[in-house]
């Protein structure tokens, strides 16, 4: 595969209405903080509002299934977008991969280094792994590293990643494991080796429910131009 970085404004022409109009994006919520940034400046590029909702991404997949007004999702993986198409509720064809995940192991205080989850915690903080794939990782990160059964008395699960977070900077659970982008730049930060957990490829498909096609195009068309490409890496991920 190859990165596609185009010009915003090559992308632009053409493609936006003449009135502004607002996009309803249903967001993973690992990627609360680059897809507000990235709604910034979009809305200043084109003139669209862009409505951001977070959850995790098996939630959110739910209310899109029962026909929640959303335009364009946003997933933490690319299975429940193949789904949305399947079942659908997505546009075939409009389906992408806009950014790579990386899972980390965030210990405030605490020493990582080459033996991490040795130490002496009290509880493990992950994402609920049924909805979340973020917390999937986790399971499987911990099963990689035969720790699975020596820490699961100790875990518990957010409703999606930014509640892991939460556990662990308000002391709820010593360490935990959520998305390099909520903590880059971060001490105390281990990050999960690629090969001990299926890759966390994020995928945006534009929803059948679109009220303004056009505007959400748009914006589905800004996810892979060369302004959001530069946004989304710097935040911790990979664009293909």
């Amino acid at each position: 595969m190859f990165k596609l970085v185009v010009s915003v404004a090559a992308l632009l022409v053409g493609v936006l209405p003449c009135a502004a109009d607002q996009v309803h994006v249903a967001v993973a919520a690992n990627f609360t903080k680059v897809a507000e940034q990235l709604a910034e400046d979009f809305a200043k590029a084109s003139g669209h509002e862009v409505v951001l909702s977070f959850g995790a991404t098996g939630q959110l997949y739910a209310q899109i299934s029962q026909a929640a007004p959303f335009d364009v999702f946003l997933s933490a993986d690319t299975a429940r977008v193949e789904k949305a198409i399947a079942e659908g509720h997505g546009v075939a064809g409009t389906d992408f991969v806009y950014a790579l995940g990386r899972l980390v192991l965030y210990a405030p205080g605490l020493e990582t280094g080459e033996a991490p989850l040795n130490g002496d915690f009290q509880k493990l903080a992950i994402a609920d792994p049924k909805a979340a794939p973020y917390g999937a990782a986790a399971v499987e990160t911990l099963e990689a590293l035969e720790l699975y059964e020596v820490v699961a008395d100790r875990l518990v699960q957010g409703e999606n990643i930014t509640q892991t977070l939460q556990f662990v900077e308000t002391g709820s659970a010593e360490l935990g494991f959520v998305a390099l982008s909520q903590v880059i730049g971060k001490d105390d930060v281990w990050v999960v080796p690629p090969e001990l957990y299926s890759p966390i490829a994020q995928g945006a498909v534009l929803l059948n429910g679109a009220k303004d096609k056009d505007a959400a195009e748009a914006f589905l068309a800004y996810l892979r131009g060369a302004e959001a490409v530069a946004v989304i890496e710097a935040a911790g991920y990979s664009v293909e």
